[in-house]
């Protein structure tokens, strides 16, 4: 029976490999660019809106300490209160505009007296990686514009830590006000606030990303096509071993049997041999 070759074992494992790669192309790899090609769009369609909107209050455009979320990353909020620097803490391994840097993070204690964590931009190294001078918070009661933004996860869930690199200033791996809230015992609600230029208390402000739909979605019908093209290759060879003469068959007929080197020269021995009278 000519189906009896898709239960052989190297059959089997190609069928195998095949469908795994295109059920991951489908449910896996297209779908991650898919959702990463929404990310962007959300991101640039709220950055637009930014750039014209005017900033809200943080009460309400984020009522009842409720978390950033995609709806509202990146919006404009005022925060009016007083900076708290001795909780500061600076964020490392950061990298702006291709050089490396620091992220300074001062919690800010609003006149409701929620504290917020506000990032005030990024310094420069010094020639022993360590973070350059800058300046301190200003005091009293401030009212800044600042960015919305989703605090940065570590995987290591690492604490906040101090050596000689940051003057004995506390440093964190991420930019997470979680972090900042343990090393400082306050009690500060999720997300962080980032200054635009002219802001109290800006240092070097940190750059908008870019107004790009990058290659994701691309990408998405890239693994799409790898997927189709996978399940077809395998369709194609399944019925080309169904016909006879498939390259699996293990019966072949005679008729279509390419002669051997040694057999054509004892044809032609045999042709030229005088027979015996």
């Amino acid at each position: 029976m000519r189906l009896r070759f898709l239960l052989r074992p190297g059959w089997l494992a190609l069928t195998v490999v095949v469908f795994t790669f295109a059920v991951c192309c489908y449910t896996l790899l297209a779908p991650w660019q898919f959702r990463r090609d929404a990310e962007q769009e959300a991101q640039n369609s709220a950055l637009t809106a930014s750039f014209t909107a005017k900033p809200k209050p943080v009460a309400q455009l984020l009522p009842e300490n409720a978390a950033p979320g995609q709806r509202t990353e990146w919006h404009l909020v005022s925060i009016t209160g007083t900076y708290l620097p001795s909780a500061e803490v600076v964020a490392r391994l950061r990298t702006v505009q291709g050089e490396g840097a620091y992220e300074v993070l001062t919690p800010l204690r609003a006149t409701d007296g929620t504290v917020y964590l506000i990032d005030r931009g990024y310094v420069r190294l010094n020639d022993k990686s360590g973070v350059l001078p800058y300046a301190a918070a200003p005091g009293g009661q401030v009212t800044v514009v600042a960015r919305v933004r989703s605090d940065e996860k570590d995987p290591k869930h690492r604490e906040a830590f101090s050596d000689a690199s940051t003057n004995g200033k506390l440093q964190s791996y991420t930019v997470d006000s979680q972090v900042v809230a343990q090393s400082s015992g306050l009690t500060i609600r999720s997300g962080y606030f980032q200054l635009d230029q002219q802001q109290p208390g800006v240092l070097g402000a940190l750059p908008l990303p870019q107004l790009e739909s990058g290659p994701f979605f691309s990408y998405a019908l890239q693994w799409l096509a790898f997927g189709t093209m996978a399940l077809l290759g395998w369709l194609y060879f399944t019925i080309r071993e169904l016909r006879p003469g498939g390259a699996l068959a293990t019966e072949r007929p005679e008729r279509g049997r390419r002669k051997s080197v040694a057999e054509m020269l004892a044809e032609d021995e045999d042709e030229y041999t005088p027979s015996a009278s």
